[in-house]
């Protein structure tokens, strides 16, 4: 097995065994304890790790990147709950705070990359993204951090969230703040400076392509014209867990995007890109 995939929700979980079976994701074991429950030792022999795993996202956007995968990363998408407009706001006190435990691991097991995703509102709440930021610069790596939203790799929403990386070594800088829409987070000594910006990768946000050229549009009286869901019938139209689909879809990453972020740090690592 190449990827452990760490994940609590009983529903997310067997997607992701369903993913696996089908090769839609590196193969793997989904182990459904809560990482707080997970030592270093359990996680031997494993090349990648996928904490907070969902539906499998960041696996797909590593491929979508031409990351192989037998190379090793460590991911995660703490849980947003404690942080999101639409929760409590708890912070740093709710019980869902978990990226102190992933902190934990990622001294444990010391990867080479790592790549995270977090609401944007995170950036400023309780100096979660200071403290994740200066917990991994402690142990050696260089960091960079963006708000980047879905709408720039043409995503027919805006989701703004933020999105980090770490490296063991210096890179001199991620390039993040290059991919459009990037609303640079950190500017202080001892983190990754800006770089000059350059050419947009991917699609703007008003251009509804690549995955999303399933949305048909029509004419709003203010404003562009909006996306809707195409008129043709899903395969899957119908079946139940609607629940379940919609909790799991909407605390997934956008792979696209995340793609984006993985194949612009490659760069600067100089690892080829795979087509």
């Amino acid at each position: 097995m190449t990827a452990y995939y760490n994940e609590i929700d009983p529903f997310a979980a067997q997607w992701l065994r369903n993913l696996i079976e089908e090769g839609l994701i590196a193969d793997g074991d989904v182990d459904t304890r809560s990482i707080a429950d997970v030592r270093a030792d359990d996680l031997t022999g494993y090349r990648q790790y996928h904490f907070f795993a969902g539906i499998g996202g960041w696996s797909i956007a590593l491929r979508q990147a031409g990351w192989p995968d037998d190379r090793p990363v460590f991911t995660g998408s703490p849980p947003c709950q404690p942080f999101s407009h639409a929760g409590r706001q708890a912070g740093i006190r709710d019980e869902r705070h978990l990226a102190p435990e992933w902190i934990r691991l990622v001294r444990a097991l010391r990867p080479s990359v790592i790549f995270g995703e977090q609401v944007a509102a995170a950036v400023d709440r309780d100096s979660w993204l200071d403290d994740l930021l200066d917990a991994l610069e402690d142990e050696g790596y260089s960091t960079g951090a963006e708000v980047l939203p879905a709408c720039s790799v043409g995503a027919p929403h805006i989701r703004q969230r933020l999105w980090f990386v770490g490296w063991l070594g210096n890179t001199g800088s991620t390039g993040l703040e290059r991919l459009p829409g990037a609303e640079h987070c950190r500017s202080q000594p001892g983190r990754i400076p800006p770089s000059p910006p350059r050419p947009a990768p991917t699609t703007g946000c008003d251009s509804g392509s690549g995955p999303w050229d399933g949305f048909d549009r029509i004419p709003f009286p203010i404003g562009r014209p909006r996306p809707i869901q195409s008129g043709l019938s899903p395969m899957a139209h119908g079946i139940p867990a609607r629940m379940g689909r919609l909790r799991a879809y909407g605390n997934a990453i956008v792979p696209p995007l995340a793609a984006e972020v993985i194949k612009t740090l490659m760069e600067r690592m100089e690892v080829p890109v795979c087509s």
